[in-house]
C-alpha cells in the first residue's frame, strides 16, 4: 500500500496522483491535507512516514510547494529514506541505490505530466540489492 500525503502547496497534485493510483489498481491510503486550505506541512509528512516505517504502508508519496519542506521532515522518522525528486533518472535510482521509501516532489515545482512520469519510474523501480548499496543503507541507519 502507498500513503499519500500533502500540505496545500501539494493538494492538486496529490489528487492527479491519487487518480493515476486508482486507475492502476495500486492501493494507497490518503493521509491529508484535503483541501488547498493552508496548513503545515510537518502534520501529514510525519503521518506519512509514521505508516511507512511502521509497515503499515510499504512506501508513501508526500507533496509540499517545492518538495524541500516536506522532505526534510520525512527524514526525521527513524527507516524512513525520503527522496526528492523532479526527473525521472533520480527516482530510478533513489530505488535502485538508496532503496527510497517516500517520493517526495513539489507541487509548485514540477508539472502534473512529467510528476506522473517521475511517480510511474519510481514505483516501477526496485532496489537492486547489490551489498554496496546495502552498506550504505545501513550506515545511513547507524
Amino acid at each position: 500500500m502507498i500513503g499519500i500525503g500533502c500540505d496545500h502547496g501539494g493538494f492538486e497534485l496529490k489528487n492527479i496522483i491519487i487518480e493515476y493510483l486508482k486507475k492502476n489498481n495500486i492501493e494507497y491510503k490518503d493521509y491529508g491535507t484535503y483541501s488547498a486550505d493552508s496548513v503545515d506541512y510537518p502534520v501529514y509528512a510525519k503521518k506519512v512516514a509514521n505508516a511507512v516505517a511502521s509497515g503499515e504502508c510499504e512506501k508513501g508519496i508526500l507533496i509540499c510547494g517545492t518538495g524541500i519542506g516536506i522532505s526534510i521532515t520525512a527524514n526525521k522518522v527513524k527507516g524512513i529514506r525520503a527522496a526528492l525528486c523532479h526527473d525521472v533518472a533520480s527516482a530510478r535510482l533513489t530505488r535502485l541505490h538508496n532503496d527510497s521509501n517516500i517520493l517526495c516532489m513539489g507541487g509548485r515545482i514540477i508539472g502534473p505530466e512529467h510528476a506522473l512520469a517521475v511517480a510511474e519510474a519510481w514505483l516501477g523501480t526496485e532496489f537492486s540489492g547489490d551489498e554496496r548499496h546495502k552498506r550504505r543503507i545501513n550506515m545511513i541507519e547507524e
